[in-house]
């Protein structure tokens, strides 16, 4: 797991699970979790230019370095005219692309963050991820606050990133791959505790179905004196160190 540049982890199929009840799915209202008139929005998130860090990505930021990149402006595939393209070309299984972006930090406890996007698998890639992961983080006064999702592809399920454990655990969510040559929407929900220094993973809604998961991570120190607030997108390379790429759009952050 990442903690320089404070984002993503890469696994393998032997990253460790702690299994949860599956929880059940409920219809998802109109997505409007967040909009209070406090709340503050970032929106077209994918728009702006994007950060990597080496091999970061990679589990204990170890190991060779995969190429992988981002393209801005794609009008096509797109919705608005200006999704982002991010892409893995990796010759070592397992190697991995982390892209992340720096906001304001944020310097009050976070009592609502969803975190959300539009994505498109091109046809033929459906099945060429490892894991594709996105994450949100808040460093505050040598707090990490991380709340990080993956897409486990060969285990077909979802999962969440403890980050002081540094160990991936199961949400007890089903993962069905992407249907491709369509645009699903995803929203993660997360909130803290920064006098319990908790992490609260609230919910996960994808196409529509929103599914309550209620898991809480104790915050990791770190020390720093740095206060950070990024987000961040990983693609996780396979056994077969298969090229894809995935294109992002419509991503937006709120949060108060």
């Amino acid at each position: 797991m990442l903690v320089s540049c404070g984002g993503g982890a890469s696994t393998s199929t032997m990253a460790s699970n702690v299994p949860a009840p599956t929880p059940a799915p409920t219809p998802a209202p109109t997505p409007t979790p967040n909009t209070t008139p406090s709340s503050t929005v970032i929106n077209n998130v994918q728009q702006s230019p994007w950060l990597t860090c080496g091999n970061c990505g990679n589990d204990g930021a170890s190991g060779p370095t995969a190429a992988f990149w981002d393209t801005l402006g794609i009008s096509s595939p797109s919705e608005d005219g200006s999704a982002t393209q991010f892409s893995i070309a990796a010759t070592v299984p397992f190697t991995n692309g982390y892209f992340f972006q720096r906001h304001t930090p944020v310097a009050t406890p976070i009592t609502a963050l969803s975190y959300e996007f539009d994505l498109y698998i091109p046809a033929g890639s459906e099945a060429l991820p490892q894991a594709i992961e996105f994450e949100c983080q808040q460093i505050l006064n040598g707090w990490v606050y991380n709340f990080g999702w993956q897409a486990l592809y060969p285990e077909k399920q979802w999962r969440i990133f403890d980050y002081g454990l540094k160990r991936w655990d199961s949400t007890g969510i089903s993962f069905t791959q992407f249907t491709p040559g369509t645009w699903h929407h995803i929203m993660a929900e997360y909130h803290n505790d920064t006098t319990a220094h908790t992490v609260l993973h609230d919910a996960l809604t994808v196409d529509g179905v929103r599914f309550p998961v209620n898991i809480t991570h104790k915050a990791f120190f770190s020390g720093s004196p740095n206060n950070q607030f990024t987000n961040a997108v990983q693609l996780d390379s396979n056994l077969a160190a298969a090229p894809y790429s995935i294109y992002v759009d419509r991503m937006k952050i709120t949060y108060r």
